[in-house]
């Protein structure tokens, strides 16, 4: 079974551009944000769960209405945790039979902003954080997502601390945007390759 790594960072922190160099240098790596949409709309079981807690409304011509789905979650955390149950394992489960498809000395990737809330850290053999100063990430999600500072706020305060990913992460990427990224990331698969042996022989 191939040797998996988790990728996460706050917003604006530029996971998903250490992502691509990853891809790029040879290690896939599965997208969760995107294979979550294509879950939620091809699995019959998140498909029905979601009619069931939401309404038969929350599909649309076949689409999810993501807006009704944001109107329905917006400022009840117990119910963005009925959402999440259902989709979550499924991602994971998803996740867990792509990266099987890869040979036992293959690194593959996960990319998640929620990685550690979402109950993947289980499935990972190794935590990457993407970190990124908090002023400078409010600047590019501002500039990405052509919203409000407070939006972008209360989207940041949502999420997991910086300070708790630290503690759980096995290796953190700097991307404050003078930081050179490749190096690092170079380092990064040094390190992997050179653990590689003992994480394998670890997981027999």
């Amino acid at each position: 079974m191939a040797i998996k790594i988790g990728i996460t960072g706050g917003i604006g922190s530029g996971k998903s551009v250490v992502s691509r160099l990853l891809e790029i240098m040879g290690i896939p790596v599965y997208i969760s944000d995107v294979e979550a949409k294509r879950i939620t709309l091809t699995n019959v079981i998140v498909r029905r769960e979601l009619c069931t807690l939401v309404g038969q409304e929350i599909y649309q011509e076949g689409e999810l209405n993501r807006s009704l789905l944001a109107t329905y979650m917006f400022g009840h955390p117990e119910r963005i945790k009925e959402v999440n149950e259902i989709i979550h394992p499924r991602v994971k489960e998803d996740f867990q039979q792509w990266s099987a498809c890869f040979g036992a000395d293959k690194i593959v990737g996960i990319e998640s902003a929620i990685l550690v809330e979402a109950g993947f850290r289980d499935v990972v053999d190794f935590l990457v954080m993407v970190y990124a100063p908090l002023e400078t990430r409010i600047e590019r999600a501002i500039k990405r997502d052509s919203t409000s500072k407070e939006l972008i706020m209360k989207r940041i305060e949502s999420q997991m601390s910086d300070h708790s990913k630290r503690e759980q992460a096995d290796f953190v990427i700097l991307n404050d945007g003078e930081a050179p990224l490749v190096p690092q990331v170079l380092e990064l698969i040094s390190l992997l390759s050179k653990n590689n042996h003992y994480l394998c022989s670890a997981k027999k």
